[in-house]
């Protein structure tokens, strides 16, 4: 796994950015992580269309990750 790659798995990102999965889950439900900005779905054909593998642009996540820990929000409110 390179850090410094653009998009990561779901599994390494949660190495990367030092979050559960189900935070990443929320960020992205919650609007916090715009899709195909902060993430992407996988294009492998034989992805279910209900249940595609997520993979996440590590320094976009990781700067809003930064901002919600800097500022009055933190990662375990919103995921709350």
């Amino acid at each position: 796994m390179n850090e410094f790659s653009k998009w990561l798995s779901q599994k390494d990102a949660v190495k990367v950015l030092k979050v559960d999965e189900k935070t990443l889950e929320i960020l992205r439900e919650k609007g916090y992580f715009k899709p195909g900005f902060h993430w992407k779905s996988s294009t492998e054909p034989g992805q279910l269309p209900w249940n595609p593998k997520v993979f996440y642009h590590i320094i976009w996540c990781r700067e809003v990750i930064d901002n919600l820990n800097n500022n009055d929000s933190s990662i375990a409110q919103i995921a709350a």
